[in-house]
Formats: structure tokens, C-alpha cells, sequence
């Protein structure tokens, strides 16, 4: 069978949400870049194969790339279908200049070259096709850690013993056991009963102490997570007998609730989708230049080269799902937000080789609460900036650790991925330039912190027809304007939905957004020219390339989306 080469700086396997945002990362500031991923559709447990929600830190909603695809979501699609949100994640990585995307692509084979990764192979069902990809720097997003076997790249799995980090939810002794997998159900509401059928081969469910601990009345955010198997097998290798046992556990849940179930709640709702491939919470664990603990989590992770952060409880889920009448899992508390390091993220023995999403370097307690996919996300953007600046500076991963953190970091905040603790620089052109505004106190548009912190709304409160302007004293030169909306991050963190109720609302984006704005700027004869313009805004984060000479720069607001004045966090002139 044909094999067709590629050549590129950064080599991303695995599409989730935190690959995805890895590659798209890397490719806007211009690196070479291939995303191999091995389904159909992006996104892995947030795709429509899976449904998962995207969860993260607890009333800390992640910004950056992650925000962008779910503003992008609330905006186009009204109704939300996981057709649509599988489309918005296929377009942002398929159209993204300097991005090459593989899907149904699987990598099968590592080519080393001494402690360097060479090449990955990968066959793509679809074509009959091999693809070989030569890179600079390869990140394993696949969630398995595909790479690791293949490389040589030390991994771990299952649980650590209490006495290794002295960590206190972690077991007496280390074993393999890890978190299982879930097959998700959908239901939708009609104006009529529906009658439900079982298949023969389904599990049987006839009473609630069938199935203690768990759900026993059906509501529309009925999310089946703990229909959950697979902890105390081999979460990679057992995965079809698995699928195959949680069918059988899927289907007889539904029987229970629309047959047996004392509350009648879902007499008028139908089984509208189920999902055949289990979505994964933990196998392989990549070993970094550090290993994050329960102790890093609960004391705020606060290290010098954090690059994200985490804020999910310690989610811990029983190894034997559904098969234990224990509790199916155990929150133990998590400080929101706690910072996570950049060293987590490249392989310990690997020179070339990093990492992002749930198989980065934690032990197993903490991965129950950094592997949520909304942290994983952030985790990939700064995989592929820091993949950026190892590509650019001609040196490995560590290198950039080493060399270049603290531009890591800027470059992050810049492109609105918070980092707790640390404020975001601002120009120096707009640093010394007078800032006035029509009303309101704008000197928070440039104070470097785009969220509200410590009690401060750290915000620019405007209306209709107000306006903020920088005046340099003198004629200078601009290359871009930097804007940072309201996109109320206190909102409900749920992207998408786990059953259709007929009043379904329709999604929108936030009422806390400026809508209508435009950007003028002034000349040294005192002539006044716009040079940006939008009826419908509906991102966070605006970056306005403006090649320009300029006086003045004036930012006007023209519409809002709700009722209200609405906050401008960010306003800054390069």
C-alpha cells in the first residue's frame, strides 16, 4: 500500500479537545503543522461519538481556544445538535492556515532516532493509505498514549501507594486498577408515552437496589456517567469486551427507567441515541520532568512555570463501576483554581516528545481531577505553544523550560489563556499612552488582568455610544489591537446537552457581551478613519491585525446583546 510523506515542524496525535488545541495553537503562530487523529469527527469524549460534557475548574471557566469553540457553539448552533458542534471543531482545525489534518488516520508505528522521536506511521482506513510524518516535536494527545509503547517513553499506570507521595486518597498499595469507561445515553422528550422495548441480551434492572448509588428518576440533565465498567480490567486492551458489557448495562438502564422505575418520570421521553464507543477516563500516565500530586493540587499548585490550571475536584471513581454497591466515586475537594506546570507536559526520557490531556505527568489522584477535558484543552494550547517556541529557538522542549518560560507564559496570557497569580504584560506602547474614556474609569482596560479577581471586576463598564481612546502624544506605529470582552465566565460550564426536553431554549451567546463596536484611529492632521467594524460580535477575545500610523486609537461601542452596561476587560494597542 502507498505510503505518502509529510514534513513538519510539529506532529500532534489525537484529536480531543486538548490535541486539537495543541495543533491550533502551534499552526497561529506559524509552525508547520499535522494532527493525525484516528476517528472521523474531533473532539474524542466531547465529539458526538461520546457526548461527554466539557467539564472544568469549578466557577473558573477556562478562556483561550476552548472558550473560542464554545462561544463559536452558543452562536451557531441555536439548537444544540452535536452534528453542528462536530462540524465547529472540524472546521477549526481543517481550515487553520499552516495546519495539515489526518482523520481516520491511526499511528501505528514509532521511528527513533536515538532518544528522539523521527517519524510516527500511521494508516488511514479510509484511503488504504499509510501516512509517515517527520517532525521537529510530536505531542501524544491520544488520551491512550499511543506513543509511549511505541517510543520507549516512560509511563505509568494505575494507582500509586499512599507511601510513594504520601498522598491520603491514594490505596494502601500500588495496583493497575484504574478509572473505567462509559457508554452515554440521550433521551428525548415527546407530547405523548413512548414504550421501550428492550433487547434480549440487554441487563436486567428491575428494582433500585439493582443499582444502588445511582440515579433512580429520569430529569432532563440526567448525565449517565456511571454506567461505567472497565477499572479493573486493562482499559486498553479489553475495550471491545468491555463496550460489549456496557451495551448490555446501557440498554438495561433504560429499560429500568421507562419499565420498572417507581417514579414514572420518563414516561414521555424515547431513546434517542446511545454511544457504542466507550468514552475513556484513564490509562497510560506519561512520566515528565514532574509528576504532579494530590499535595500540588490541594496547595494551589503554585509553580514558577505554570502554564494552565485545574479546578475539578478529585473526581476519584470506583475501578469496578457499575459492579460495586459502593459509591461509584468520591469527591474529594480541590482548591479552584490551582496552577499546573509546564514540565508536566514533555517526556522525562524522550528529548522530543510531549504531552497534554489525561495522560500527562500526575499520579492517579490528581489525574482525577486534571483530566477533565476543559483543563486538558488548556493543557494543549500550552503544549503547542511551547512546541512553538522549542521549534522556533531550535532546542527540545526542556530547552524551553530552561530558556524561554518566561515568553511562554506572556505568549499564553496574550492569547487569553489565564494564568493564576500572574499578570499579563501590556505594551509598552500602550503603557505610556494617556487613556481617557467618554465615562467610567478605562485605566482596568490596561492593568493586565482580563477576569475578575480578589473582589475587583478588573473591567471598563460602558453603553452604547461610549467610547475609550489612547492618545501616544505623537504619530506611532501599530501592529494590533487587542480586545477582551465579557463573556460572563460565571455561566453554567456545560457546552452541550445529555437529553432534548421538548422547551428546549435555544442556545445564545452570553447577554454580557458588547455586540456592536468599531475602532477608529486619528492621524497627525487630526483626521479621524475607521479601521475595523462588526454588527455581531460574539467572541471574548478579538485580535485586529492594524497595520497603521496613528495619534489616536479609539475603541466605540455601537450595540449590546442585553440589557445593562456590559465590562470591557482588555483594550490594548501594540
Amino acid at each position: 500500500m502507498k505510503t505518502i510523506e509529510h514534513q513538519v515542524d510539529f506532529c500532534v496525535v489525537g484529536g480531543g479537545l486538548a490535541g486539537m488545541c495543541a495543533a491550533i495553537a502551534a499552526a497561529r503562530h506559524g509552525v508547520k503543522t499535522l494532527l493525525m487523529h484516528e476517528r472521523p469527527v474531533l473532539g474524542g469524549n466531547a465529539s458526538s461519538e461520546i457526548r461527554m460534557w466539557v467539564c472544568g475548574a469549578h466557577n473558573n471557566l477556562e478562556t483561550g481556544l476552548v472558550e473560542e469553540f464554545r462561544l463559536e457553539n452558543l452562536y451557531r448552533n441555536t439548537y444544540p445538535c452535536y452534528s453542528v458542534w462536530d462540524s465547529i471543531l472540524y472546521e477549526k482545525a481543517r481550515f487553520q492556515e499552516n495546519l495539515t489534518l489526518l482523520l481516520n488516520c491511526s499511528c501505528q508505528e514509532v521511528e527513533m532516532d536515538g532518544s528522539r522521536v523521527k517519524s510516527v506511521r500511521g494508516y488511514q482506513q479510509t484511503t488504504q493509505r499509510y501516512h509517515r510524518v517527520e517532525a521537529k516535536i510530536f505531542a501524544d494527545c491520544s488520551g491512550d498514549s499511543i506513543m509511549a509503547p511505541l517510543s520507549g517513553a516512560e509511563f505509568r499506570v494505575g494507582r500509586e501507594a499512599r507511601g510513594e507521595f504520601n498522598e491520603p486518597i491514594a490505596p494502601e498499595e500500588a495496583d493497575r486498577r484504574t478509572m473505567g469507561m462509559s457508554c452515554l445515553i440521550q433521551a428525548r422528550e415527546t407530547d405523548k408515552p413512548q414504550t421501550f422495548i428492550p433487547p434480549a441480551w440487554a441487563n436486567r434492572y428491575t428494582k433500585a437496589g439493582d443499582l444502588p448509588h445511582r440515579l433512580h428518576n429520569f430529569t432532563p440533565r440526567c448525565n449517565f456517567w456511571w454506567i461505567e465498567l472497565g477499572g479493573e480490567h486493562n482499559s486498553i486492551t479489553d475495550t471491545e469486551e468491555l463496550r460489549d458489557e456496557l451495551l448490555k448495562a446501557a440498554f438495561g438502564v433504560w429499560d429500568y427507567m421507562k419499565n420498572y422505575a417507581e417514579e414514572k418520570t420518563a414516561e414521555n421521553w424515547a431513546l434517542d441515541w446511545v454511544g457504542f464507543l466507550p468514552g475513556k477516563r484513564e490509562s497510560r500516565r506519561y512520566v515528565g520532568d514532574y509528576m504532579v500530586t494530590q499535595h500540588d493540587v490541594e496547595s494551589e499548585g503554585k509553580f514558577d512555570d505554570i502554564i494552565a490550571y485545574g479546578g475539578w475536584s478529585m473526581d476519584d471513581h470506583h475501578p469496578a463501576g457499575l459492579n460495586t454497591v459502593e459509591k461509584p466515586t468520591i469527591f474529594h475537594p480541590a482548591p479552584s483554581p490551582y496552577g499546573l506546570p509546564y514540565r508536566s507536559l514533555y517526556s522525562k526520557n524522550i528529548d522530543n516528545l510531549m504531552f497534554a490531556g489525561r495522560n500527562i505527568s500526575v499520579t492517579h489522584s490528581a489525574m482525577s481531577s486534571t483530566r477533565v477535558m476543559a483543563t486538558c484543552a488548556t493543557l494543549g494550547q500550552a503544549a503547542g505553544t511551547g512546541a512553538m517556541l522549542a521549534v522556533k529557538n531550535k532546542t527540545s522542549p526542556r530547552g524551553v523550560y530552561e530558556n524561554h518560560l518566561r515568553e511562554l507564559q506572556q505568549i499564553l496570557m496574550d492569547d487569553d489563556s489565564w494564568l493564576p497569580g500572574i499578570r499579563r504584560p501590556v505594551s509598552a506602547l500602550s503603557s505610556a499612552a494617556a487613556l481617557k474614556a467618554s465615562s467610567g474609569e478605562p485605566e482596568m482596560l490596561r492593568n493586565g488582568y482580563d477576569r475578575p479577581l480578589n473582589g475587583s471586576e478588573n473591567a471598563w463598564e460602558c453603553n452604547v455610544g461610549d467610547h475609550a481612546e489612547y492618545d501616544f502624544g505623537k504619530s506611532a506605529d501599530i501592529q494590533e489591537i487587542r480586545l477582551v470582552f465579557d463573556s460572563d465566565l460565571k455561566r453554567p460550564p456545560w457546552q452541550m446537552v445529555s437529553n432534548y426536553p421538548l422547551d428546549m431554549p435555544p442556545y445564545t451567546p452570553p447577554a454580557t457581551l458588547v455586540k456592536g463596536f468599531h475602532v477608529e484611529i486619528e492621524d497627525e492632521s487630526g483626521s479621524t478613519r475607521e479601521v475595523y467594524r462588526t454588527a455581531d460580535n460574539y467572541q471574548r477575545l478579538v485580535k485586529l491585525p492594524c497595520r497603521e500610523r496613528a495619534v489616536k486609537v479609539r475603541l466605540v461601542i455601537d450595540s449590546l446583546r442585553g440589557d445593562g452596561p456590559k465590562k470591557v476587560f482588555g483594550f490594548e494597542v501594540k
